[in-house]
């Protein structure tokens, strides 16, 4: 703008300018959306894909309104999300336990995987390469190794299995993944803006909570979902570790399929995948804003 007035025209017609030029912007990203746009091989792999991947969801949705308990449609019906809501405490049960280890632990698992990665981040210590290394072991190792190991440990400090075990393995198998994606935002952040709040006056506390978690949100926020989700379907590790009175819902589900699927199962699918997507849509659309900021 001053190289417009350099040459010697008015601010009125510099912001004519400026209007002038955003208007035709807009109008080239308007028509650009308008043109044909030719149908790659690469869209159709990627809409086969899709499709592969959505189908058992799909079909699950479907057949929580059959009538029929078999595979064979029967006609629509209501029954099973009748039976899912009216006649079904000990699934409820289980889920509330799920549901309650769940939170918990992720909030444990999210906060000490965070401080960790604050800590690897920002300050430099004797075994800090060590500490970064093991942190990923828990994710490469087989579950079924991870469940009997921790099974030994309960029972060598003498805890009773039950929701308190269950919930401390859950917890432990989360900070790896905690500790990884709030690592990877903490890297993507400007280093300089905290130096520039310590330069200012700041205190290691003020620049941890004003400066550093406001930066890694959206890659907390993203691990707390993780957790949650890993949280709520793992088998393996809670088949270990649980106890009487600790069922989770996917141990609930195991011991159904034992004697058949109930279609009670497909309903109560059905409804946590809408619940999910009701609730992580918003937040991704909130996470891209805060990013962009």
């Amino acid at each position: 703008m001053s190289s417009l007035r350099h040459h010697g025209l008015k601010p009125v017609r510099i912001a004519m300018l400026f209007h002038a030029r955003r208007a035709l912007r807009k109008s080239a990203k308007a028509a650009s959306k308008l043109l044909p746009r030719k149908f790659a091989g690469s869209d159709m792999i990627f809409w086969i894909v899709i499709l592969f991947l959505f189908m058992p969801l799909i079909v699950l949705f479907v057949y929580s309104f059959n009538a029929s308990r078999s595979g064979e449609w029967k006609g629509f019906s209501l029954i099973w999300y009748q039976k899912l809501f009216t006649e079904s405490p000990d699934l409820w049960k289980a889920f509330e336990n799920s549901a309650l280890i769940a939170l918990t632990s992720a909030m444990m698992a999210t906060m000490l995987g965070t401080l960790a990665a604050v800590g690897t981040a920002r300050y430099s210590f004797a075994l800090k390469s060590y500490v970064a290394t093991m942190s990923f072991i828990p994710m490469i190792l087989p579950e079924i190794v991870v469940g009997v190991s921790l099974l030994v440990f309960f029972a060598g400090v003498g805890l009773k299995l039950g929701l308190i075990s269950v919930w401390i393995a859950h917890t432990t198998f989360n900070i790896p993944f905690v500790y990884l994606l709030v690592s990877a935002r903490l890297a993507e952040s400007d280093p300089t803006i905290v130096e520039a709040a310590k330069d200012l006056g700041a205190t290691e506390i003020q620049t941890l909570f004003k400066i550093i978690l406001p930066m890694a949100l959206p890659g907390i926020a993203s691990a707390f979902l993780t957790a949650i989700t890993l949280s709520l379907e793992d088998f393996v590790i809670t088949f270990f570790v649980s106890g009487p009175g600790a069922t989770t819902l996917p141990l609930y589900i195991y011991s159904m399929i034992r004697f058949g699927v109930s279609p009670v199962v497909n309903a109560l699918s059905a409804v946590m995948v809408a619940g999910t997507v009701l609730l992580v849509y918003p937040l991704r659309n909130f996470l891209k804003v805060f990013a962009a900021r």
